[in-house]
Order: structure tokens, then sequence, then C-alpha cells
């Protein structure tokens, strides 16, 4: 089971919204690349990017600190505002592992199929829900469609790996929704990254012993909790290390 430290990008800076709101934020650094290089050195091959403001806009807008985080030799998984071919070959000709491919995912299949097809398993599709329904834009908008639909329809193109956020734990330090990612792990031959509530230690063992039950758990994305200093991660990466899941 992967760890993946989150680095939310918004105004060039790492920063965290609650639920998803722009008007929650909280800015915890004002380099996002000093806080990954604090990942790396912790021991994480990952990190999980989002481009709020490319999510909020529709298309990438912190290239720069994009860049400078994979110039480090972190992989990078990056999502928001990639709804466009052009903009996933241009962030992956950055040096991103991953894009995460979102709104358009849920607004045309066909856009999900040539991103497979060309790259493979460089393209996860992540699939935010609010009580069951996937929010699109940012989570201001419904796709008027649900999240295990969505999923099985994603299954079918080849898409092997989803990352799925509970919007309604997300940086709430709540803990996550273990039903919901349950539920996802069971809609499909897809790997799951389960996202929101992480809030301490015991959350990620018990979805470790989530990935026990469920092989394609791939890991969980830990944001705020590492921001809070409520988990160390260091701690985290050992956990998920001797998982006979992972």
């Amino acid at each position: 089971m992967t760890i993946y430290p989150a680095i939310d990008i918004k105004g060039g800076r790492c920063v965290r919204l609650t639920q998803g709101r722009a008007d929650q934020e909280t800015v915890y650094a004002e380099n996002p690349a000093e806080v990954a290089a604090e990942f790396l050195a912790a021991g994480s091959a990952w990190v999980h990017v989002v481009d709020l403001d490319g999510a909020f806009a529709g298309e990438p807008a912190n290239l720069a600190a994009v860049k400078a985080i994979a110039a480090l030799g972190i992989h990078v998984q990056l999502g928001g505002g990639l709804r466009t071919r052009a903009s996933v070959e241009r962030v992956l000709g950055l040096g991103v592992s991953r894009v995460v491919i979102g709104t358009r995912a849920a607004e045309s299949e066909a856009f999900v199929g040539e991103l497979v097809h060309a790259f493979g398993e460089q393209v996860a599709v992540g699939i935010d829900a609010r009580n069951g329904q996937v929010a699109v834009k940012g989570w201001v908008s419904s796709a008027g469609m649900g999240a295990l639909e969505l999923a099985r329809r994603m299954d079918l193109l080849g898409v092997r790996t989803l990352i799925h956020t509970d919007i309604g734990t997300d940086g709430m330090l709540t803990g996550p929704n273990y039903g919901a990612q349950e539920a996802m792990l069971q809609a499909g031959g897809f790997r799951v990254i389960a996202s929101g509530g992480v809030s301490r230690r015991e959350d990620v063992v018990e979805l470790a012993r989530l990935a026990q039950r469920h092989s394609r758990l791939d890991g969980v994305i830990v944001g705020k909790a590492l921001y809070e200093k409520r988990v160390d991660l260091r701690d985290l990466l050992a956990l998920a290390a001797s998982n006979p899941a992972g």
C-alpha cells in the first residue's frame, strides 16, 4: 500500500481547502517544492499534487510549481484542470508520472479512452463523490451520475487506477468513509487510491486492513493530517511497507 502525501497548490502556494471550498483555505507553505522535498527526504516515492486554480479554471495554472516538484525526482501524480490532451501532454513533458482526469472523465468517455490508448497507466481517473454522486469542476457542480456507475464505465475503458475522494470527509479530520471505499473496490478490476478523512495513524491501519482484504487498494492520500502534525509521514510509510498487501 502506497502513501501519497498531498500538496494542493493555489496561487503558487501550498494550501488546504476544507471540503474543496475556496473560501475555507489555510496556507501551509509559500513554496510547494520545499514541501515535496521534505516528503522525499522522509522516504516518500510519490506525491499527490492538485492544481486548485486549474481545477476551478479548467486548465493548469501552476505549472512552474509542478515542474519544480517533478525536478526533485519524486513521482508526481497530478490533477486539476487537465481537460485537454494538450494539457496532459504538457504536464507529462514536465516530468509528471501520472495524470488524474476528473471533470472530463464524467463528461467524455471518448476523451478518457483516447488518453488511455495513448498513455496507458500514466492516466488515472479521479472520482470525487458527495453522498455517492460525482462532483466536478472543483467540486462546485454535480455530474448527475453515481460514483460507482462512473467507475464501472472507466473500468470498461481500461482505466487501471482510480482516485476515489469522499468529499464529505475531505479535510475534516473525521476518518475515512470505509464503506464507500470498499464499495468502490468491488465495482471493477481497477486499483483504488483512497482519499478523504485520514486524521490519525489508526485510520491508515484500518485502510491497511482493508488492503489485506482487497489487494487492489493501491494506497491512500494523506493531506491535512500531515500539515496539522497529527500523523508522521515516516511512520505511515513504514506502516504501509509492512502491510502484506502493499
